[in-house]
């Protein structure tokens, strides 16, 4: 099992911190694989440092399309798309 580390800006971070937020999306450029760690690290983009703040989330599952993978590449351009998170 692999340890992932990306940068998260404080916003986001207070909502998987708070619990709120239970997914994350993410550009697919590294490797990464269910049951890996994935270490999120509270960076501000306004003095471009990183807080010291860190969330670390077992990964349970990871769900990987390109854009035209229902054939809708120009919609989704268009009018972009929703990550919709169920209630436990």
């Amino acid at each position: 099992m692999a340890i992932v580390k990306k940068k998260i800006w404080p916003k986001y971070f207070e909502l998987i911190s708070s619990g709120k937020k239970r997914f994350e999306l993410r550009l697919a450029d590294f490797d990464v694989q269910e049951g890996d760690t994935l270490i999120l690290e509270e960076w501000n983009p306004e003095n471009k440092e990183y807080t010291g703040r860190t969330i670390e989330k077992k990964i349970g599952y990871i769900l990987k399309f390109d854009l035209d993978s229902f054939g809708q590449e120009q919609e989704i351009k268009d009018k972009g798309i929703f990550i919709i998170q169920f209630e436990e």
